[in-house]
């Protein structure tokens, strides 16, 4: 629905897969070749759609070496609505309600490589940290999968479990998605 609602008002799928790509995860930056593999375009339509968005001021971008390498502007007065926008349509929201309301005593959820890149592989790896129902999980999976038509694949781990396996998460793409305060 809302990516439909996208689609009409922005008519470039490629603007839309990188709006997708770099406001789901507002801390990756991404560059031109990198992009235009991910995507399967030519580097020139990348380059042109990148501009776009940076003359929009959607996108800031910054020189490392001879790459340019572009981010969301976090700062952009829609950038708070975009980002939901691509979250929506990514069925983020929903997982999210989800998650927080039936699973019991959650203390931290995360997405981690792909969609913590804001790549939409199909394949949303999520790591709960706290005390979760495993049997409210599955049934919740199963039926977020249904209604986002993509693959949920969770890692459940305890508090304790959680500080002793940290060291396998670094150097991965992390996105915190909640944290309880």
């Amino acid at each position: 629905m809302l990516m439909s609602i996208l689609s009409s008002l922005i008519v470039s799928k490629t603007r839309i897969n990188i709006l997708m790509r770099l406001f789901l995860n507002p801390k990756e930056h991404v560059y031109l070749r990198e992009l235009a593999n991910e995507l399967a375009i030519s580097s020139s339509q990348a380059s042109g759609e990148l501009q776009q968005l940076r003359d929009a001021g959607f996108l800031k971008s910054s020189k490392s070496g001879r790459q340019i390498n572009y981010h969301a502007n976090t700062e952009h007065p829609l950038f708070p609505e975009l980002q939901s926008m691509v979250r929506k349509s990514l069925g983020m929201d929903k997982i999210l309600e989800s998650i927080i309301e039936r699973l019991g005593n959650l203390n931290r959820a995360f997405l981690i490589d792909d969609y913590a890149q804001g790549k939409d592989s199909g394949l949303i790896d999520l790591v709960l940290v706290g005390d979760i129902d495993q049997a409210n999980l599955d049934d919740l999976v199963k039926k977020t999968e249904k209604y986002i038509g993509r693959k949920i694949r969770t890692l459940v781990l305890s508090t304790k479990e959680y500080k002793e396996k940290k060291k396998l998460f670094e150097g991965r793409a992390l996105l915190l998605l909640w944290e309880k305060q």
